[in-house]
């Protein structure tokens, strides 16, 4: 928990200093640019995890990975070595994205799928997030999981809204087992 918090400290001091510098798109666009390489790479996510490999070579490889990134991208990079927080880095990086979008008063969610989201369902969704966050600027994800079977699944925020098949099943099956 103290990791996210940590991380949210991080990121708000970053998004303040490129409000100073007028660089807030181009580190949105690299923490984006983190949050994805992070999530394609289980080598690096290990690679900064651990304890054996020494903090500057951790360094290298970052700046390696996200060289033409802005300076102040490169300079977070190192305030997390020099603090021995670079394992938090992606935290930072979503945090970033996440108080920027509220900066904006863009409302960031997401939604899970048994198959690619058709236009009709895209809609239906994003009617869902309206009618719970009155925000009509939503950014959405879309994540497939063939477990839910059908429906959706919606994550805004903190909240979850489950309209499944999957889930839908669940709970037939346990009205069904009490009932009897």
């Amino acid at each position: 928990m103290g990791s996210t918090r940590a991380a949210i400290r991080y990121a708000k001091a970053v998004l303040d200093l490129t409000k100073d510098t007028k660089s807030t798109d181009a580190v949105l666009n690299d923490m984006k640019a983190v949050v994805t390489t992070l999530g394609e790479s289980k080598d690096l996510r290990l690679a900064l995890q651990s304890p054996v490999i020494k903090a500057e070579d951790k360094r290298a490889v970052l700046k390696e990975v996200f060289k033409g990134t802005s300076k102040e991208t490169l300079g977070l990079i190192d305030v997390l070595v020099d603090n021995k927080r670079v394992d938090i880095i992606g935290h930072v990086a979503t945090s970033f994205v996440d108080l920027y979008n509220k900066s904006q008063g863009v409302q960031a969610a997401t939604v899970t799928t048994a198959t690619a989201l058709t236009p009709e369902l895209e809609a239906k969704v994003l009617a869902k997030v309206t009618e719970l966050t009155g925000s009509t600027d939503v950014k959405l994800e879309s994540i497939i999981n063939e477990d839910i079977i059908g429906g959706f699944i919606l994550r805004v925020g903190d909240t979850q809204y489950n309209a499944s098949i999957a889930s839908q099943l669940g709970k037939l099956k346990r009205e069904f087992s009490n009932s009897l």
